[in-house]
């Protein structure tokens, strides 16, 4: 277990100085293109803050709204029909929009729920079988300036979707409800 540990620690130092060692072997400018590839860094950073500004505001709006707990309470009886607690619901719903926000809902059900609960377990699940994918197509797409982000919208949601029903069928599976 000891060598993992030292593995891991090693991994990323050995990796940057073989790409450092074979960049110079091979004559590339290794320096010059650290400080370019930094230079295109912070520009690729300012311009994706009002992506994220506007995509934070929106998902605050949606929480502090009410919105969200009252589509939860409206679907309910559906949800809980099918098998689903409807205290991961906000989180299937936050995750796709937020990561940050997702992780603090997961945080909040493992603390009132236990990590080793049934809730706490789908909560895990979820938060590791879906993406953010409204804020990878927001702020990587705006980035490079893709407009057309249709068909990249339903695959992403498509795909949280059987994330989620399935962490919901897996953990229901091994651990019951």
């Amino acid at each position: 277990m000891q060598w993992i540990t030292m593995i891991s620690l090693w991994i990323i130092p050995i990796l940057i100085a073989f790409i450092l060692v074979y960049g110079t072997y091979k004559k590339v400018p290794t320096y010059e293109s650290f400080v370019e590839g930094g230079k295109e860094g912070v520009t690729i950073s300012f311009s994706i803050i009002p992506f994220l500004v506007g995509m934070l505001v929106a998902i605050s709006v949606f929480r502090s709204s009410g919105a969200l707990d009252a589509f939860v309470n409206l679907m309910k009886p559906a949800f809980e029909a099918i098998g689903v607690p409807a205290e991961v619901v906000p989180l299937a719903i936050i995750r796709p929009i937020s990561g940050t926000a997702a992780l603090g809902m997961t945080s909040d059900l493992m603390a009132t729920y236990g990590a080793d609960s049934f809730i706490g377990r789908l909560a895990s699940t979820i938060q590791g079988s879906t993406d953010t994918t409204f804020y990878v197509l927001t702020v990587y797409f705006g980035a490079v300036g893709i407009k057309k982000m249709g068909d990249a919208l339903k695959v992403g949601l498509l795909a949280d979707l059987i994330g989620f029903a399935a962490a919901i069928i897996v953990i229901s599976l091994i651990f019951g409800s």
